[in-house]
């Protein structure tokens, strides 16, 4: 990839980066409930899915979701139905402490983890985005595996960087966040719900 179509590459990463989507959400909840060195592992999570979306529509299952539009819709209800189902999670969480939440009622590093990976790789939305995304910079006289890692690792990079930003000033803005209580968690996993049940209707 020459430098030029890869810097060109690197800001519309960091545009997409920057939408707000349910990783960063995540990311953004995770961090003023669990602190920023615990959603490291939802990060990461987060990153493993990216990192999958793209390899799966540069080697062509996004041309096969395109031609099996059933395929889209049962997808999509999944996303939604995963989304919702966190959006639970997030609303009955304990409530925020000036400490973060206890240790007997925090997920272990294993379930942020999954969480992270499930919200980035559940939504087919995803999948057919990178599809009409990554052919603008693909070079077919050029090893297609080589440049799936180039652009692979820049967005899981710079979509890292955006995650940990978010999760790190979370965990700072922390002992303010906890005077809202309840509120926060309820407010935000009201936002996964509503995702989740608008997500299969577009």
């Amino acid at each position: 990839m020459a430098l030029e179509t890869w810097i060109i590459y690197s800001l519309a990463a960091l545009g997409l980066s920057l939408t707000p989507g349910p990783n960063g959400l995540l990311a953004l909840t995770h961090g003023a409930l669990y602190g920023v060195k615990r959603t490291l592992a939802t990060i990461l999570g987060g990153s493993l899915g990216f990192a999958l979306i793209i390899g799966l529509s540069m080697f062509g299952l996004g041309a096969f979701l395109v031609a099996a539009p059933d395929l889209i819709i049962w997808l999509k209800l999944a996303g939604g139905l995963y989304l919702i189902w966190l959006g639970i999670q997030v609303w009955r969480a304990p409530a925020m402490r000036v400490g973060k939440v206890q240790e007997a009622t925090s997920l272990s590093p294993r379930a942020l983890f999954r969480q992270g990976l499930l919200a980035a790789s559940s939504n087919p939305k995803g999948i057919l985005f990178f599809v009409a995304f990554l052919p603008q910079f693909v070079v077919p006289e050029r090893s297609l595996l080589v440049q799936f890692v180039i652009m692979a690792l820049t967005f899981v990079v710079i979509e890292f960087g955006y995650e940990f930003m978010v999760a790190f000033f979370a965990d700072r803005l922390q002992p303010f966040l906890a005077k809202a209580g309840k509120k926060f968690n309820r407010f935000f996993g009201s936002v996964f719900i509503v995702i989740g049940v608008l997500l299969p209707l577009r």
